[in-house]
């Protein structure tokens, strides 16, 4: 996921936010700003973090008022600190007071993504083994999240339904069986599609890689069952660990060999990065 393809794809999401945040008028800007006067507000850092979402929160009051300047002084993937000043908005208060609370939210739900994934994946320097994002995303922010999982540094796994072949459990049980499951998934996908194949117990594992699996997910397995699988599969395939993995567990999955670590606490339980816009004031008529 690149900031163009995210930008490309980002306009009617923001706008979906925007018309919940504002569904008729903005009463209270409206009620104290009656009429449009020039200002000029800052984005501040309230915490230290990694950076993500600046182009979306830019893009926010660009759609509420084109003229809306924006000087920034950090980029997505910086590290930040604490009262740092991360930028400058000059434009109709009224647009500055009614966007700021949508753009703060992806600003900050998006920086506390990119800042999780960052410290998991420190956590995985020196090891071969890459990070993985899952499809356990907030409803219609999947881009976002995904996007700032890049940013801070982990791998996207499959975007949608529509990305690739992973047959999990219930596809298996679907069927009969993972040899059915993947003999089907062959005839009916693409060539270049690669097959995964989540597995639950070592049987599972034997009968993934002797059905032609291209990638073997371990689920849920115990330390030394994981251990166990990638010596059975010794190669014939990609591994992946999966379940329950947090900063506090993944270092010592490092030790287990697997190619990647696939973790939905990145999307679904990272904490916000703490920002604030502040300072408002007014600007004298440069008429």
């Amino acid at each position: 996921m690149n900031p163009i393809t995210m930008l490309l794809q980002a306009d009617p999401l923001i706008r979906m936010a925007l018309q919940e945040d504002i569904s008729d008028e903005d009463v209270t800007t409206n009620a104290v700003l009656p009429l449009g006067q020039r200002g000029s507000v800052e984005l501040i850092a309230k915490q230290e973090g990694i950076l993500a979402g600046l182009p979306v929160y830019k893009r926010v009051f660009e759609l509420l008022d084109p003229d809306t300047q924006i000087e920034t002084y950090a980029k997505d993937g910086d590290r930040i600190t604490a009262g740092e000043r991360l930028a400058k908005l000059t434009g109709d208060m009224r647009v500055l007071l009614s966007g700021e609370r949508v753009a703060l939210n992806f600003l900050q739900r998006m920086s506390g993504i990119a800042t999780y994934t960052r410290e998991i994946v420190t956590l995985l320097e020196g090891s071969k083994t890459k990070l993985l994002d899952t499809r356990k995303t907030t409803p219609n922010m999947r881009l976002f999240e995904k996007y700032s999982v890049k940013v801070g540094g982990g791998t996207n796994h499959r975007y949608n339904l529509s990305d690739g072949v992973l047959l999990k459990d219930n596809h298996i049980g679907a069927v009969g069986g993972i040899t059915q499951a993947v003999q089907r998934a062959r005839e009916y996908a693409p060539f270049v599609r690669k097959i995964e194949v989540e597995t639950e117990n070592l049987e599972m594992v034997r009968e993934a890689v002797e059905a032609g699996a291209d990638i073997i997910m371990l689920d849920n397995m115990t330390k030394e069952e994981m251990k166990e699988a990638v010596q059975i599969i010794g190669g014939r395939a990609l591994t992946e660990c999966s379940g329950n993995v947090t900063r506090d567990n993944v270092k010592e999955l490092t030790e287990i060999g697997v190619d990647y670590i696939s973790s939905g606490a990145l999307t679904h339980s990272a904490p916000i990065l703490d920002l604030s816009m502040k300072n408002l004031h007014p600007l004298e008529d440069e008429s």
